[in-house]
């Protein structure tokens, strides 16, 4: 790609808020001598450091970096928003991607899931998924070996193919509208990202 193209994955935004004091101070903490040890430190500290709200049985719902920091939990989307902004904030151009799964088993309700895309030297884009680990999911930053948290399995289930630049607005305004994971479960965010 193009560095002009690459422009976009490495802007700040409100959701993206490495310039936050708190977000910028842990981006600079992740810091390593190279681009490839920055973004495992990244990685490893959002995957282990920020408690996936449904594995934990938490009720937060933040959206941006700097919430998803503050509270410490969050799901998979406000996860890959604290992991993009530090990557960025360390001059990582990264970005989202998105797969459409069943919420529980082989058939509906479905939901969409979030992971991030990170722009490599010698490698190019390279996915991975910062959700947490857990009993049958084993995510790691190993690049290019790509380890995303879920295979698809189920008719209805995909991964799409794009990495965006941006949270898709639908799912900021979702998440903004959620209360409580509670909330989620009983209507869980699934729609086509754009």
């Amino acid at each position: 790609m193009q560095a002009t193209d690459l422009a976009r994955y490495l802007a700040a935004s409100d959701v993206i808020d490495f310039r936050h004091p708190q977000v910028a101070a842990l981006a600079a903490q992740r810091a390593g001598p190279d681009v490839l040890i920055t973004a495992g430190r990244c990685f490893d500290w959002v995957r282990d450091e920020i408690a996936h709200c449904i594995d934990f049985n938490r009720e937060e719902v933040p959206c941006s970096a700097s919430q998803t920091l503050a509270v410490k939990t969050g799901f998979c989307f406000a996860k890959s928003h604290l992991l993009v902004a530090l990557w960025r904030a360390n001059g990582i151009p990264a970005g989202f991607g998105y797969q459409r799964l069943t919420l529980d088993g082989a058939a509906a309700p479905y939901c969409l899931h979030g992971f991030v895309a990170a722009y490599l030297p010698g490698t190019g884009w390279y996915r991975c998924d910062a959700r947490g680990n857990k009993p049958g999911i084993d995510c790691r930053f190993d690049p290019p070996h790509e380890q995303l948290a879920f295979a698809i399995r189920h008719p209805g289930e995909c991964t799409y193919p794009q990495i965006f630049d941006a949270p898709p607005a639908t799912l900021v305004e979702q998440l903004t509208r959620l209360t409580c994971v509670a909330a989620y479960r009983a209507q869980p965010i699934d729609f086509i990202p754009a």
